[in-house]
């Protein structure tokens, strides 16, 4: 088949049927029959690669998880109910008790949850490194450190993080970097070529990018594949058929939609950098992002995600929720729809302002994720708020 991303992601799908469908169909079915003792026999000790019971393995699911590792060069993938489900396996298939994680300070909230208030129940513990400080990381490296974890573009302030580098620094010390591909999507951005190890998405925002399904999926070696496999077919996370088959037929479109949320984001970012009531905007791809450069080094485009700071703190950044009128107000992304949400109020309120600002959300950070509407009226739904 081609080597080009967008034939490999229409064409890439399970054997057809005795009806020779031309889209895949759904497999609702929670258990597979054997032909004999023999067959069952084999297939119980893995003798046989084949499909047992959905827990394990599904026909929809295969086809998500060979579509993405294709995207993504990874060998093997496991595919998870949602993007957190995918984010706890993984730690918790390969992290034993005593081991020690070194993340970016700047993750999503549920992930720094699960870091704070969960794995050290299990003496799993977590230090933080500042994502313009990555000098500091070599510091901070223990005996017992085991992953190397970070984001990039970052959420909500859509930081960069020089992916080469943390893989230089992961490998010269031994230890597995995970890399949070979930804002740029396999299209923008390859996380193994600079080194990871294995790569984690939710693919409830721009793989789904229609705000329908949850979905999620960790991909990289077939050793540590396996090791996911083994834990999650134990412990249940496995992704519906349902929304895998969604997610595979949303993969087909996932080239042609990306392309259009990076061009309205980037028109949206150059608009608000012009405002007046505008203190600043990151977005990877304007010349002011200050990782500017390594962005267009690792990313193909700049993705649809805009991070910027109203004039007037959290009030204002309030008043211009409220003056919203086209844009949902939602604490989801990657949506059709454009969504503004403000994390200083929301979805980071319970952090102190200390804390916030430590990981870039000022009291008027507004996050927009960019949709698919004209961006003429993306704009001025954006211009009469702020105005």
């Amino acid at each position: 088949m081609s080597e080009h991303f967008e034939t490999e992601a229409i064409r890439t799908q399970i054997e057809r049927s005795q009806y020779l469908e031309h889209s895949s169909p759904l497999y609702l079915t929670s258990s597979y029959v054997f032909e004999d003792a023999e067959d069952m026999r084999a297939s119980f000790a893995e003798e046989k690669e084949r499909n047992i019971y959905s827990r394990y393995s599904n026909p929809n699911t295969s086809e998500f998880v060979d579509k993405i590792c294709k995207m993504e060069g990874a060998e093997s993938g496991y595919a998870f109910a949602s993007g957190m489900s995918a984010i706890f396996s993984t730690f918790a298939a390969l992290l034993n008790a005593g081991d020690h994680i070194i993340s970016a300070r700047s993750i999503f909230g549920s992930t720094h949850g699960l870091f704070t208030n969960y794995l050290p129940k299990w003496n799993i513990n977590t230090s933080y490194f500042d994502i313009n400080n990555l000098d500091a990381i070599e510091d901070l490296i223990q005996p017992s450190t085991k992953i190397l974890y970070a984001e990039s573009p970052t959420n909500p302030a859509v930081d960069i993080l020089d992916l080469e580098r943390l893989g230089d620094i992961a490998k010269k010390h031994n230890i597995l970097l995970i890399i949070d591909n979930c804002f740029a999507t396999p299209y923008l951005q390859n996380p193994i070529k600079f080194g990871a190890d294995l790569v984690i998405h939710s693919a409830t925002k721009l793989i789904d990018g229609q705000g329908r399904v949850l979905g999620g999926i960790t991909v990289g070696s077939k050793e540590l594949i396996k090791e996911i496999y083994l834990f999650s077919r134990n412990t249940g996370p496995a992704l519906s058929p349902f929304n895998a088959w969604v997610l595979s037929k949303s993969l087909e479109t996932l080239a042609v939609r990306v392309d259009r949320h990076c061009e309205n984001a980037e028109k949206v970012a150059l608009f608000l950098e012009s405002h007046a009531n505008v203190n600043l905007v990151k977005y990877p791809f304007l010349k002011s992002h200050p990782q500017y450069e390594i962005a267009k080094k690792q990313m193909k485009k700049g993705g649809n995600i805009v991070a910027f700071e109203v004039k007037g703190g959290i009030e204002a950044g309030r008043n211009f929720l409220n003056k919203i009128k086209m844009a949902s107000l939602s604490a989801n992304l990657g949506d059709t729809k454009t969504i503004v949400t403000h994390p200083a109020s929301t979805t980071h309120s319970k952090l102190t302002e200390a804390n916030r600002l430590e990981v870039g959300i000022t009291d008027g950070l507004v996050r927009v994720s960019v949709g698919l509407e004209n961006v003429e009226d993306i704009i001025n739904d954006l211009k009469q708020a702020l105005n």
